[in-house]
């Protein structure tokens, strides 16, 4: 059984561990930080055998160089030659294995050109996504364009709906918050709203998520309902669901 827990680093990043009872070897997603990750490997008697990486951004990358002079692990990530240490690098369609388990390879650019996403199928199955799809919400583009970001997503979102999802930031609340003005009449957001505020209020991640509550409440995968097209045409082009997604996006940068 694989069992994945958050370390937390910086103000609201999530460090995702990955680990088996059957095995003192680990893996973690975006060590952005690399003493959160020290520390929780010594308390727990674990060893870093692998290293995901999601995209270049240093708060995904920074523990990378100390973490490798540590414990010299495999490190999986986008060709991008900005990520120092790379062993293997991959990109859409291929596959690579990490604690027993296949994971497939998606490249999911917007946030930034090089992100890729790594899906693993099983029971249930498994996504780490980085900075691409939120709980209720997507990353900012500073690389990529609306276009890409769009299909990106789809991308996601035509995984099966019990993945579940393991993004990089606790950002849920605020992304909650732009949900409702983007989709007042959507009783799931409200619902999930105050889960997600009384985990906050107990200091618990909200994350992972289910993509099936992803398609319910995050207005970026839900460019295609009407009361969304109908709330974000007050703050630009609707004409299509991509124009919708870059119309919400936009609207977001300033919420």
């Amino acid at each position: 059984m694989l069992s994945v827990t958050p370390i937390p680093a910086f103000s609201d990043n999530y460090i995702w561990l990955m680990r088996q009872d059957t095995s003192p070897e680990a893996c973690v997603v975006d060590p952005g930080d690399a003493e959160p990750v020290i520390r929780v490997l010594e308390q727990e008697g674990l060893t870093l055998g692998s290293i995901l990486v999601t995209h270049h951004h240093h708060d995904h990358t920074g523990g990378l160089p100390e973490l490798i002079d540590r414990y010299s692990p495999k490190v999986i990530g986008p060709d991008n030659p900005s990520i120092a240490g790379l062993t293997e690098r991959v990109g859409d369609g291929d596959t690579c294995r990490v604690m027993g388990r296949r994971f497939d390879v998606y490249e999911v650019p917007g946030h930034t050109l090089d992100h890729i996403a790594f899906f693993t199928a099983g029971i249930p199955p498994l996504l780490f996504c980085g900075d691409s799809l939120f709980s209720a919400g997507c990353g900012r583009l500073f690389e990529g364009s609306p276009e890409q970001m769009y299909r990106s997503l789809q991308t996601l979102a035509g995984l099966p709906d019990d993945t579940l999802v393991f993004a990089a930031h606790e950002y849920t609340l605020a992304n909650l918050r732009f949900a409702q003005a983007a989709d007042p009449h959507n009783q799931d957001v409200a619902n999930v709203l105050a889960e997600a505020q009384r985990a906050r209020d107990l200091d618990r991640p909200t994350l992972p998520s289910h993509l099936a509550r992803e398609k319910r409440i995050n207005p970026f995968l839900r460019c295609g309902d009407p009361d969304v097209r109908a709330t974000a045409s007050q703050h630009g082009n609707t004409d299509t669901e991509q124009a919708t997604f870059a119309t919400l996006r936009a609207w977001k940068d300033s919420f």
